[in-house]
Formats: structure tokens, sequence, C-alpha cells
């Protein structure tokens, strides 16, 4: 997910090479992460419905919706279309074990209910300009707005203890709000920009974006160093908001708004350089 939307970012600030690089890593991982995910079936019944009952399950849609986006982006509209198709099924599956097992107190990882929902509206958003299918924007608007109230139905069971305490998860309560903001631009320019969609991708990347910076302020008061895989849940936002920004621009006619993606692109890639090098040296030394 965080390597696939940087990629999605350093593309769209016209770092080509660059981000078909980060694309091929992305693929390289999802296919390793496809094998392991299908793995799940070989421990039995019991342990494939514990490993899937829990938030981080749904990686697997929001990785393959991110996947698909990148592939689309580099004109293989169709090859996005079966990634699309098994984003929506795993999405179909997953999604209700996942909320069946929600509790009252829940961390960051939670909101990934909301980021695997808007995965699928951005991807059909997508293909409904690339493929032309304009009939995809309709399931991206439901799947839009569904999302929307899932980012409520958890933000009324997050702990918010998590901002200072977290571990790097924490930074998805915003990360799911820029893929919201994404997602609604992405339908905005399949429906040819109506006013009432321009106007809810702009409040929704305003509240993304006021969470980044209170994320950005908790990270100031409480550095947390060292290397935790949960970190590449903050790369993901970092990313995520500049790539919502960039697009909101083009969708919403606002320019200053590319200009700001563009500059808080750098932050996620200087972010995914360090966790990547983070997990070389943790995986060597597991070695």
């Amino acid at each position: 997910m965080a390597t696939g939307v940087v990629s999605v970012g350093l593309h769209l600030a016209g770092f080509v090479w660059a981000a078909r690089v980060l694309l091929a890593v992305t693929a390289a991982l999802w296919v390793v992460l496809a094998v392991t995910f299908c793995a799940l079936f070989g421990g039995g019944v019991t342990r494939w419905r514990e490993e899937t009952s829990t938030p981080s399950a749904l990686t697997t849609v929001a990785g393959t919706g991110v996947l698909g986006d990148g592939v689309a982006m580099i004109s293989h509209p169709v090859a996005a279309a079966v990634l699309l198709g098994l984003t929506a099924v795993l999405w179909t599956v997953l999604l209700p074990r996942v909320l069946r097992q929600l509790s009252r107190r829940v961390p960051g990882a939670a909101y990934l209910v909301t980021v695997a929902t808007q995965a699928v509206a951005v991807l059909a958003a997508t293909l409904a300009v690339e493929l032309p299918a304009k009939w995809l924007a309709w399931p991206a608007v439901t799947m839009l707005a569904l999302g929307l109230l899932l980012y409520v139905l958890v933000l009324t069971r997050f702990d918010f203890g998590e901002l200072v305490g977290g571990a790097g998860d924490q930074w998805v309560v915003g990360g799911s709000l820029s893929i919201s903001a994404l997602a609604s631009a992405k339908v905005t320019l399949a429906m040819d920009a109506p006013a009432p969609l321009v106007w809810l991708t702009l409040a929704v990347l305003a509240v993304a974006l006021a969470w980044y910076a209170v994320l950005v302020g908790c990270e100031v008061l409480r550095p947390r160093r060292g290397y935790d895989g949960r970190r590449w849940s903050t790369v993901f936002p970092l990313g995520m908001t500049a790539v919502s920004a960039m697009t909101a621009g083009t969708a919403c006619g606002v320019p200053w708004l590319g200009t700001l993606g563009e500059v808080l692109l750098w932050p996620a890639v200087i972010a995914w350089a360090l966790v990547a090098a983070g997990a070389v040296r943790h995986a060597a030394a597991s070695a």
C-alpha cells in the first residue's frame, strides 16, 4: 500500500521512471503477500477465520486497489479492471468479518475498513474514465458514501490515546480521510465535476489536512524512534495525502492544491526510504 501510493504520487508529479520502479516493487510485494494470504488456507478453517477477522486483513483489499491504480496509470486498464474485480470480491468477503469483530476501543488500524472501501471506489472511478466505462462512477459513489459512514463508525470507537502512544498506525485516522478525498476527486472527474462533489472533495480534504497537522504535532511532542512494522501505516497516509491533494487540485480546479500535493510528496518519499531501510535492517538482524 505505502510503496504503491508513493509510486502514484511520483507519477503525478512527473517522475515517471521513479514511479515505474516503485510500481514494479509494489507488484513484486503484492505477489509475495498474495501467496502468503493463500497459504492461510493451509492452516485450516479456524486459522483462516482468525487471520481474516482482523483489520489488517483488509490490507489485501487496499493493496490490490492501489496496485490497480498504478497499473491503470501506465495505460493498462484491462489489467486494472481484473484487479478491480479481485478487489471487490476480497472486500465483499472480508469486510463483514472485520466489522463483526470490532471492539469498543480500537487502534488506528481499524480505519482500514474505510481505506479498503475507498480503495474500491478509487479504482472504479479511475476505470470509469480510463476504459471508459461511465457506469462504474455510480458504484464508486456508493462506495464513497459507505466509506465515509464507516469512518464515522470507527471514529466513535477510536482510542484517541493512540495519537501520542501509537506505533505508526494512528496515522490511518487521517489517511483514511485522504483516500476518501481521493475517491471523491476521482468520482468528481468521472462525473464531469458536479458542484456537490467538488465541495465534498474540498471538505473531506480539508479535514484530512487538519488531521495531518495534528498527527505531525503529536510526533513532535512525543517522538517514537526505532523501526516498527506499523510505520508503513504512517507512510501510506503521508503519500495518500499528497496524491489526494494533487488529484483534488485537478478535479476541483484549484491549482494551488496541486502544488501543495507536490510539496507533501517529499515527506512521504523520505519516510518511505527511512522505513524501507529499517525493514531491511530488521530483516537482516532477524536472519
